[in-house]
């Protein structure tokens, strides 16, 4: 039957017809809609926003939906070019910043702002002034973090109603000028001579300590080693004393003890008087022929020699 109704229709209206079709099926096709990954679309429906197409197949009514902005939600990244930037103390300093920041709302990034990145860059910029303008050189320098985090929360306050999330806001590089870097480097290589004598300061006088310490420590070793060398003489002597004296006290002992002996065994062998006198004699001559400039002659010498003339003849019988 379908043969027969096609073989009724003429032949331009058949080919309007497949036209017709082909047009349907071309229109049709550019209708269907894949939004990617990490995409939103914004739709206007006759020019007012209609929906935010996340991920998926999507399909435009034609001719009366349009896709108004294809956005990214994926962290993007700004890179400010250097800009002049003049801090507390008038000194004029070049400071490039870079942004990382993420569409958090599609809607309000697309009717919030005309040019949301220029906008962002604008405010990076006067906020940047605002703060630097607070600090001085040397603060500027070492207080990044600081820079960093004021500057992070300004923008996320003021981006929020833009659909805009700031994550994070990094200096990247800070440029004094030539003849500011000139005077640091002058003041850095100062502060490290500075450093470099103190150090050598220090060492020299722990050198000089430790030697100091070392003479002492050897004067009081010293001074213990004759303390001690001394009292061990002292000892040594006074056991040589001891020695001594015990020795001459026992040569007197022995001395007496024969002076004794020879008194009991005079004693025990009833000396006569002539004995006794020729004893006296020997005496009188060992006297004589001593060292003493005076000698006393007792009165009993004529009886003495009296008697040694006795002696003299009882010998002779």
């Amino acid at each position: 039957m379908t043969p027969l109704l096609f073989a009724a229709i003429p032949y331009p209206a058949i080919f309007i017809i497949l036209g017709i079709a082909l047009v349907l099926l071309i229109v049709f096709i550019t209708c269907l809609r894949i939004v990617p990954q990490a995409s939103v679309f914004v739709i206007e429906r006759l020019g007012t926003y209609c929906a935010s197409w996340e991920t998926g197949l999507h399909f435009l009514i034609p001719f009366i939906d349009k896709v108004a902005r294809r956005v990214s939600i994926k962290e993007n990244v700004i890179d400010s070019p250097p800009q002049p930037v003049i801090t507390k103390d008038n000194v004029t300093i070049q400071i490039d910043t870079v942004i990382f920041y993420q569409v958090t709302d599609s809607k309000r990034f697309t009717y919030g702002v005309e040019r949301p990145i220029m906008a962002i860059e604008n405010l990076t910029a006067t906020t940047l002034r605002n703060i630097i303008g607070e600090l001085e050189l040397d603060a500027t320098l070492t207080s990044r973090d600081v820079i960093n985090s004021r500057i992070t929360t300004t923008l996320d306050q003021a981006s929020d109603k833009w659909g805009i999330k700031v994550n994070r806001v990094e200096l990247r590089n800070i440029q004094p000028p030539r003849e500011i870097q000139d005077a640091m480097e002058k003041q850095m290589k100062a502060e490290r001579e500075r450093r470099e004598a103190i150090l050598q300061a220090e060492g020299r006088k722990k050198s000089e300590i430790l030697i100091a310490e070392g003479e002492k420590q050897a004067k009081i070793l010293r001074a213990e080693a004759e303390k001690t060398a001394a009292i061990l003489r002292a000892e040594a002597e006074k056991e040589k004393q001891i020695r001594e004296a015990e020795g001459g006290a026992q040569a007197i002992l022995l001395m007496q003890k024969a002076t004794a002996d020879g008194i009991r065994l005079l004693n025990d062998s009833a000396p006569t008087q002539a004995v006794l006198t020729m004893k006296s004699l020997e005496a009188f001559a060992k006297a004589a022929d001593g060292q003493a400039t005076k000698l006393i002659i007792p009165s009993q010498i004529q009886g003495i020699a009296g008697l040694a003339g006795a002696l003299k003849e009882i010998v002779k019988e």
